[in-house]
C-alpha cells in the first residue's frame, strides 16, 4: 500500500489538525511535494510540529521523507483528488477530474473554514455607505459577482477590474467604506497598492485571499479559502469557486442581519424583474 492510499484509509485515526494536512496532501499532492514544511503548515493553518507529527505517524522520518515517499506514490499513478488534465484524457475523463479537483477543492475550505472574519465581514457591510469589489484577471469574475448581488440591495456599490477606476476609488473613499480585494494569490501588486490606499483613507478592507499573502497585510479581515492551486502554472479554477461560495456565505449573512425588510423588498425587485424573462412551460 503506498502512501497516498494510507492517508485514506487511516483519515479516522488521524487528529483534526492532523486531518487538514492529510487533506491538503490528498487534495493537491503535486503542489506538495514541490514546498516547504512552513509553507504547508501555513496553508493547512497549524503548526510546523503538527506537520512532522502527521509524517511520523506514516512510518516518515520527517517532512522531506514524506515528500519522496508521495512524489513515489505520484509515479506510480495511484488515483488521488485533484488531478490534473492530461493530453490524452477523454471528455469524460477531463470532465471527472475537474470535478473532483473542484470538489475536494470546496471540503478543504469549508474543513478549514474560520468564521470570525465572515461575521466581522458582515458587521462591515452593514455600517458601510458605500461597498466595492476588486479584483484582476480570474479573481474580476468573482468580484463582479459579488457586485452583481449586491446591486439587490440599497447600499450603493460598484465593481471594477480597471486599475484607475479602482485608484479613483480607493483615493475617495472614506471611513466605514468596504472594500473587498479578491486575490487568490494575494501577490498582485496593483491590488495591494489599491488596499493600502483605502485604508490608509479609514475604509474597511476585506481580502478574499492566501493568509499571509502580500495583500492580507492591507487588509482589516481576510476571509481565506486556503486552497491549493498551482497558478503559476494553471489558471485559477477551484479556488475561484471557493470563493464564490465565502462570498455567497457573507451575503446570506448581509440578507439575514438586515432583518425581513430587506427580504420583502429583494422580493418585490425578484418580482419586477419577471417580465424580462420567458414565462416556464
Amino acid at each position: 500500500m503506498d502512501l497516498l492510499q494510507r492517508i485514506t484509509e487511516n483519515l479516522s485515526q488521524f487528529s483534526k489538525s492532523e486531518r487538514k494536512v492529510a487533506d491538503i496532501a490528498t487534495g493537491n499532492p503535486e503542489s506538495v511535494i514541490h514546498t516547504s514544511i512552513a509553507n504547508m503548515a501555513a496553508i493547512a493553518d497549524v503548526s510546523e510540529p503538527t506537520v512532522n507529527r502527521f509524517c511520523r505517524r506514516l512510518d516518515c522520518k520527517g517532512f522531506p521523507d514524506f515528500k519522496l515517499k508521495l512524489a513515489q506514490s505520484l509515479a506510480k499513478g495511484t488515483p488521488f483528488l485533484n488531478r490534473h488534465v492530461e493530453e490524452n484524457d477523454s471528455v469524460d475523463e477531463l470532465t471527472n477530474k475537474i470535478f473532483d479537483s473542484t470538489l475536494a477543492a470546496l471540503n478543504i475550505a469549508r474543513q478549514q473554514l474560520d468564521s470570525k472574519p465572515i461575521e466581522a465581514a458582515i458587521d462591515a457591510l452593514l455600517k458601510a455607505p458605500k461597498i466595492a469589489f476588486f479584483g484582476f484577471g480570474a479573481s474580476a469574475s468573482v468580484a463582479h459577482d459579488a457586485q452583481n448581488k449586491f446591486a439587490r440591495f440599497d447600499t450603493p456599490s460598484v465593481f471594477s477590474d480597471d486599475l484607475l477606476m479602482q485608484r479613483m476609488w480607493a483615493i475617495n473613499s472614506k471611513p466605514d467604506d468596504v472594500l473587498f480585494a479578491i486575490s487568490h494569490t494575494g501577490r498582485t501588486k496593483a491590488l495591494c497598492e489599491i488596499a493600502e490606499i483605502a485604508q490608509q483613507n479609514g475604509a474597511t478592507v476585506i481580502g478574499i485571499t492566501t493568509v499571509n499573502s502580500p495583500l492580507a497585510e492591507f487588509c482589516n479581515d481576510v476571509v481565506s479559502s486556503n486552497v491549493p492551486e498551482d497558478t503559476d502554472q494553471y489558471m485559477p479554477m477551484a479556488s475561484r469557486i471557493a470563493h464564490l461560495v465565502l462570498i455567497d456565505a457573507i451575503i446570506a449573512g448581509y440578507t439575514l442581519k438586515r432583518g425581513s425588510e430587506v427580504r420583502e423588498k429583494l422580493a418585490r425587485i425578484k418580482q419586477g424583474l419577471k417580465g424580462s424573462r420567458f414565462p416556464r412551460h
